[in-house]
């Protein structure tokens, strides 16, 4: 199934939208988005002073980014599966407004405990939000704008990547790490009255309309896609969760903080070029953004100590992995249609499995071999992840673009 002509193929509704690129609406998306990230990972970046705040050691603090993680890979599936009948508009300021509670309560809690659960509804929050951004941008365009569409929305995950997070981290060093929640729990409230009044809302499901994940799971296409999410996002995932002990052995500890900048800046140019060349070139991108990649890793192999070499590569991974939330998201909204939001409820569980397994697998072989594996084990998720992308040329992504 393939989206064919306005955003009313995907409600199955008559809300037709104009040939008007709704931009505000859009970027309020992006700015979800970004408060989703920046919720995330932000106790990452202030382990030591949420750890003093807390009473409690780094390593528990450490255990707020895993609970959020868990409750975003157990809510996306079936939450949005029992959702679909819901009007969108609705459900999706319920999801934000479960940012705003999560991080007051982060703000106020001086008990471990409540923070956990604070975090743990912060994440179900996430689970159900990332289900619907995708989706809710394509029904706000016609067909032939739906890939830039989705670029726009997902701009936030880079944007607080490379600065959100940076800048949260100082922040916290400066005022305090409550601030930064108080903060962030501010920009949730502007967030609400800007969604409030910028999106349009759409009906859910009806009853007869709904699809369960098995039909959906089984559409051409859903599984190609499914795989190079999880194979390509868990390469990403060993690098970037160790990229400091893997600096460390070329002997560029200190310059941990300038090469996440590069990729960070790098990332923007990724989603930039993918926005303006989506809708016509989906197949192409995602073949250049996983052959890019690759080409990193071979660099790395056989140059691991060279800084120039490093830098360069840091920067293709960059450009490589900035758009591939947009391309990935959009070829399963393609071949999903109505059933956008159950298809895309999978993408982010895969994509949240490939940010565990990361950790798990990463942490493993740097325990076992060290950093000298990482390369070799990327290029050995990476040269399937093409294959398949390659031969999934009828369906998942397509030589031809189907969207109109």
């Amino acid at each position: 199934m393939t989206i064919t002509t306005t955003s009313s193929s995907l409600d199955g509704n008559d809300n037709a939208v104009s040939d008007h690129f709704p931009l505000a609406g859009l970027l309020a998306l992006a700015m979800a988005g970004f408060i989703t990230i920046l919720t995330e990972a932000l106790p990452a970046g202030l382990l030591p002073q949420i750890g003093n705040g807390l009473g409690v050691s780094e390593a528990f603090v450490g255990q707020l980014v895993t609970i959020y993680a868990v409750g975003s890979l157990a809510a996306a599936i079936p939450l949005t599966a029992a959702t679909q009948g819901m009007r969108r508009k609705p459900l999706l300021l319920l999801a934000i407004v479960g940012f705003a509670i999560a991080n007051t309560a982060t703000a106020l809690s001086g008990d471990f405990r409540l923070t956990l659960v604070a975090r743990l509804i912060a994440g179900v929050s996430a689970g159900l939000l990332w289900a619907m951004l995708a989706g809710y941008a394509a029904r706000m365009v016609p067909g032939h704008r739906q890939g830039r569409a989705i670029a726009v929305a997902m701009a936030g995950t880079p944007l607080a990547l490379s600065l959100g997070i940076p800048a949260g981290t100082f922040l916290g060093t400066v005022i305090g790490w409550r601030a930064c929640f108080w903060l962030m729990s501010g920009l949730t409230g502007i967030l609400i009255v800007w969604v409030t009044i910028k999106l349009p809302d759409f009906p859910g499901q009806t009853a007869d309309r709904r699809h369960s994940l098995r039909i959906v799971f089984n559409m051409a296409g859903v599984r190609s896609v499914l795989f190079v999410t999880l194979a390509f996002v868990l390469a990403h995932n060993i690098l970037y969760t160790y990229i400091a002990p893997f600096l460390a052995a070329a002997g560029m500890a200190e310059r941990t903080d300038v090469v996440l900048l590069i990729f960070g800046l790098t990332s923007l140019i990724g989603i930039w070029g993918v926005g303006s060349l989506i809708d016509r070139r989906l197949r192409e991108l995602t073949l250049i953004s996983i052959a890019l990649f690759g080409l990193v890793s071979v660099a790395l192999c056989l140059r691991p100590h060279d800084p120039a070499v490093i830098y360069a590569a840091i920067a293709l991974w960059g450009l490589a992995y900035g758009g591939v939330a947009t391309l990935f998201s959009t070829a399963l909204t393609r071949i999903c249609g109505e059933a956008t939001d159950v298809g895309l409820s999978m993408l982010v569980t895969a994509w949240n499995m490939a940010i565990a397994g990361g950790g798990i697998i990463g942490g493993l072989l740097l325990e076992k071999i060290g950093v000298a594996a990482f390369a070799p084990a990327l290029l050995c998720l990476l040269v399937p992840t093409l294959i398949v992308a390659w031969t999934a040329r009828r369906h998942g992504f397509p030589a031809a673009d189907t969207s109109h």
